[in-house]
């Protein structure tokens, strides 16, 4: 009986779309689906940022490229995926990394959750859940048209790890990804059916990862742990925070032919984070 070939884990000429792509996860992302032999569109609200980050990745200009696009704006969406296409001829892949917290959805310690702003409530839903559905809907579309193989096509969201934790303060943006969890499970069963098998849907939730967002909460001025920043790593059975290239092992693998019988899933990226009980 012949040996049944190995499954490969490079993406060589495919396209893979990363929404909030030159940010902290999103750049970690990128350079590894590059690494993997992937072209990859770097996708964010500022043009020259996401050019500049490209032309740093890759400064061929050959298999990177940098596209304004607000992920709330459905027109702006359609342009990115029009040029994408008109560069590339193709979308492959999408990785929904775009997101984040919104301040005002932030309880302030010694806050009560019944004076949390309405707004920014949406605000923070918006961003999160929003932020993955259209993206979905704009590049899953183009992904579908052009994807012929079982499991060729991948939509990786990006969850957290407050999806399914509680941690303290981060109610709205806790309830956003708990929310973009189940969207993915909805879309993996129905794209499935639509697209025979082809596009697979699933999501990584990265644990506690420094960024600019949250490095003052977990990181004192001269580098060491704030208590809340301590209390996150004894938590963490690996003893540290995250670095982003260990989010990106983890989408390069879900967007790869490796992962083409795998739908549904989130994966946990998070140091042990979720397995540990406290003692």
């Amino acid at each position: 009986m012949p040996t049944p070939p190995s499954p490969s884990f490079r993406l060589d000429d495919r396209v893979v779309v990363v929404t909030g792509g030159y940010g902290t996860l999103g750049s970690g992302m990128s350079r590894g689906l590059l690494a993997a032999g992937a072209r990859v569109v770097l996708l964010g609200l500022d043009a020259d940022e996401a050019q500049a980050a490209a032309r740093e990745m890759d400064p061929t200009g050959e298999r990177a490229l940098g596209v304004e696009a607000n992920v709330l704006e459905v027109d702006a969406l359609e342009r990115a995926r029009d040029a994408v296409l008109d560069r590339f001829g193709r979308v492959d892949a999408l990785v929904n990394t775009a997101g984040g917290n919104v301040a005002g959805a932030t309880l302030a310690p010694g806050d009560s959750p019944f004076r949390l702003d309405p707004e920014a409530w949406r605000g923070v839903v918006d961003l999160n859940l929003l932020g993955t559905v259209l993206p979905t809907q704009t590049f899953g579309e183009a992904i579908a048209e052009h994807v012929t193989e079982p499991g060729g096509g991948a939509v990786v969201n990006v969850s957290s790890m407050t999806s399914t934790r509680v941690i303290s303060r981060v109610v709205g943006y806790s309830t956003a990804k708990a929310a973009v969890d189940q969207y993915t499970r909805w879309m993996a069963v129905d794209l499935a059916k639509e697209t025979e098998g082809r596009v697979r849907v699933n999501a990584v939730a990265p644990g506690f990862f420094v960024a600019d967002q949250n490095r003052d909460l977990l990181l004192n001025a001269d580098g060491s742990l704030t208590e809340r920043g301590a209390d996150i790593v004894a938590h963490t059975p690996a003893g540290r925070f995250g670095e982003p290239d260990e989010v990106a092992g983890a989408v390069v693998f879900l967007c790869s032919p490796a992962a083409r019988f795998i739908t549904g899933a989130v994966l946990p990226i998070d140091g042990g984070f979720a397995a540990y009980g406290g003692f």
